[in-house]
């Protein structure tokens, strides 16, 4: 009782509480990626995006599967990656 007393002390003195973040899914349409290192390639540069949990990227269909802390990252920052690693990518969808 007294912690919610306490957080909505905190709000009504217009203190900023953290925002919840919440875990995304997005498949990202990479159709650039035509060999067998190119996955791999592409699973590698979606890694390196701070907030990122998991990547499976596949060949067939040529897509990526990342799911992502959306406090962190964002699906920009994702189709960032990609395109900075030589394949360009559209978001085929989210969940």
């Amino acid at each position: 009782m007294r912690s919610i007393l306490a957080i909505l002390a905190l709000a009504a003195a217009g203190i900023a509480l953290p925002a919840v973040a919440a875990q995304k899914t997005v498949v990202l349409s990479v159709p650039s990626m035509n060999c067998a290192a190119c996955p791999i390639t592409v699973r590698k540069a979606l890694e390196k995006v701070a907030g990122v949990q998991s990547v499976k990227a596949t060949l067939e269909p040529p897509e990526a599967v990342v799911t992502f802390d959306d406090a962190k990252t964002s699906v920009d920052k994702l189709t960032e990656a990609t395109r900075g690693a030589g394949y360009p990518s559209s978001v085929k969808s989210e969940r």
